[in-house]
């Protein structure tokens, strides 16, 4: 390490990263930009001052003027001719409630309570804006709480949201025990009927099997308000608001407080990456200029997601974002975010197309210098008003630092998603049959992540399971499986499919991350795809759902696979198998398809051969001890066959075996993986 990068703000990163050296100018010059936004803010009270507080002057806030008590409501629209407030208050009159301007461009109105008595709780409200053409359109207010949807109209409209008796939090935040283990969810399709589910069925019908499975966090998706449902939550209109499809504000502050009751961390699906399109119901052409919170003209269009690009210089914007991370930990006490396509804001040409082989990708004319020090700021404010929040990173580029500290030179991410690896088994899936798998490439592949950057591990997610792409039950089973899951059947793709289904997540679960995610079905193989209702299902709910009953069936094959998951996610419970950086390849065999490995105390023994069981099987194990065979893939618990006896303990044999002193020999059937824990070891213990 050169003295330039030993003493240069924001280049520690070199310390693990060599390879960084010969950009040590670019990281510095990366960190001073980012620490001259910080500077700006520095004179309105740095990140805890009124960068962050946005929600708590814009919009409608409860407040006086001139010991008057009333509402004030301000927006920052310095494009706009005038500003006038309408809604159910005032008859919608557009003419009674004009605003006044200052000169930042920011409106505002004292509704003084006596006078305006009609705003109450619960009100319906817009702001009609009057562009410079002289134009005028009812627009809903940018920090708006809420917002409602005419069943008759179908027109949005803001609604004022002050609670005479606010949500009382009941349950104190959980201690998080063992590593991240994630379950990734979406309120709406989490109930059995084909129809939209609320925050009121999850938090009764989900969130006891997501804590009974073993998972300690439950990842929440579409949450901010989004007029078109189809859209995943990607789309989003109103930052502030909660999805009015699933229930009210306090709903969602409910099923957060039953989740902490239950032992589960909640996490938000943030999306500041993008905005939807709409005027009507969003930010787009608020003020009657394209370059208000967006980037005007083409940089401010998004090519591949038909959406609009934040101009993440502009102090309104970090205003408006930065409020909007504080206002989900502390008004609705989630604790972290998964930021959304932060691939896409890192870089101008948003990564598509790209295949960032070469560290030059990381620096240069391509990077959005202004979001790369906007995600620093996000990440910093979180974990200054919750040193304990999680924050994850969903970057397919790779973009060096991104889990690292911001004091280093990184992005502030607690995590990162291990994208390469459900790209891995999709390719694997699709080219290549099980037994002409590369095991040492497949031990590698899950294996090859930035060192010193934690990661979330997963086999598929949401994006496997939407329509037009497949689930790995899917693709391992296909039509079989509406026929074949009972257990009275006997069919040898079913055997195949749930034999590898089984192996795949235990092998992402202990190689691919500090952390593990899962899509909720996919758990237990929920044998269809999502399809949210659109014109070309003829709107169709079908498949915007998820069949509990199949996993709960005592007659189905599915519940086999639900139970492996609880056990398998026992392992980081009892041994803190997934923060355990003790990960050594043991034994790979490609010709007879083994593959040993060690994680942590644990020893891993794969079979992946198709047909060959191998009795008297000699592996090399890492300590001097007997050992117990604590999970079985192959168990009849978990749909296997039962060739193996239950908790079989296997002696040590001084033979040295693959350059290991100490050995043993087992009975490891066709399809199947063991786990085998040293016998007298206690939980979490690291051996030599």
């Amino acid at each position: 390490m050169t003295d330039t990068t030993a003493t240069e703000p924001g280049t520690a990163l070199i310390a693990s990263d060599p390879w960084l050296e010969p950009y040590a100018s670019k990281l510095a010059a990366r960190h001073k930009h980012f620490r001259a936004m910080l500077g700006r803010i520095e004179a309105t009270g740095g990140l805890l001052g009124q960068i962050s507080q946005g929600h708590h002057y814009f919009g409608f806030n409860r407040g006086n003027y001139l010991g008057t008590p009333g509402v004030w409501y301000r927006e920052w629209a310095p494009g706009a001719l005038q500003l006038r407030v309408i809604g159910d208050f005032n008859f919608w009159d557009r003419w009674s409630c004009p605003m006044v301007r200052d000169t930042f461009g920011v409106w505002s109105l004292f509704l003084p309570a006596g006078k305006y008595s009609g705003l109450v709780h619960g009100s319906r409200v817009k702001v009609h804006v009057v562009g410079e053409d002289g134009a005028g359109m009812d627009r809903i207010p940018a920090y708006i709480k809420r917002v409602v949807q005419d069943p008759r109209s179908n027109d949005y409209a803001g609604v004022y949201w002050d609670p005479p008796e606010p949500y009382a939090f009941k349950n104190q935040i959980p201690e998080m025990t063992g590593g991240l283990r994630v379950y990734e969810s979406h309120v709406g399709m989490g109930q059995e009927e084909p129809r939209i589910g609320t925050f009121t069925e999850f938090t009764k019908n989900v969130l006891p099997r997501i804590a009974k499975l073993g998972y300690n966090a439950v990842q929440i998706m579409a949450i901010q308000e989004h007029p078109y449902y189809g859209s995943f939550g990607y789309h989003v209109s109103n930052f502030f608001a909660v999805s009015h499809r699933f229930g009210t504000p306090d709903d969602l502050k409910e099923l957060i407080d039953a989740a902490h009751g239950l032992g589960l961390r909640v996490l938000l699906d943030l999306v500041h990456s993008h905005a939807v399109k709409n005027t009507l119901e969003g930010l787009n052409l608020f003020d009657s200029t394209d370059h208000q919170y967006f980037h005007g003209g083409p940089r401010g269009q998004h090519p591949a997601w038909d959406s609009l690009l934040f101009d993440y210089a502009k102090y309104e914007v970090q205003r408006l974002l930065l409020s909007n991370v504080r206002y989900w930990l502390e008004e609705f006490k989630f604790d972290g975010f998964r930021f959304d396509g932060i691939t896409s804001m890192l870089y101008l040409d948003h990564g598509l197309g790209k295949g960032f082989s070469s560290y030059d990708d990381y620096f240069g004319a391509n990077i959005d210098e202004d979001a790369v020090a906007y995600l620093k700021l996000a990440n910093d404010l979180a974990h200054t008003l919750r040193p304990d929040a999680i924050t994850i990173a969903e970057d397919v580029s790779g973009m060096v630092g991104t889990a690292r500290p911001v004091s280093e030179g990184g992005l502030g991410f607690d995590y990162r998603l291990a994208m390469g690896v459900p790209d891995y088994w999709i390719k694997i899936l699709k080219e290549k049959r099980d037994e002409d798998w590369n095991l040492g490439e497949l031990f590698s592949t899950l294996l090859n992540r930035r060192h010193g950057e934690k990661h979330i591990g997963y086999s598929e997610s949401h994006d496997q399971a939407l329509v037009g792409d497949k689930t790995i039950a899917f693709r391992l089973m296909d039509k079989d499986m509406y026929w074949h899951m009972s257990k009275a059947s006997n069919n040898p793709v079913i055997d195949r499919g749930i034999a590898l289904h089984k192996l795949i997540r235990l092998l992402t679960f202990s190689l691919a991350g500090e952390g593990y995610l899962n899509f909720m079905g996919n758990e237990f193989g929920h044998p269809e795809w999502i399809d949210f209702p659109r014109e070309g299902n003829k709107w169709s709910m079908h498949y915007a759902r998820r069949q509990w009953s199949l996993a709960d069936n005592p007659n189905l094959r599915y519940m086999g696979l639900n139970e492996f998951d609880r056990a398998m996610l026992a392992l980081d419970e009892r041994f803190k198998l997934l923060e355990d950086p003790l990960i050594e390849l043991l034994m790979v065999h490609e010709a007879n398809k083994q593959l040993i490995y060690r994680r942590g105390p644990l020893v891993f023994a794969f079979n992946f051969h198709p047909t060959q069981s191998y009795a008297d099987f000699r592996i090399p194990v890492p300590d001097q001890a007997d050992y117990e065979m604590i999970l079985d893939s192959d168990s009849a618990r978990f749909e296997g066959f039962g060739r193996v006896a239950a908790k079989m303990t296997y002696p040590r044999e001084d033979v040295p075996y693959e350059n290991r002193k100490q050995s043993l020999q087992i009975y490891l059937p066709s399809r199947t993986a063991q786990v085998l824990m040293p016998v007298g070891s206690s939980p979490g213990a690291k051996k030599k």
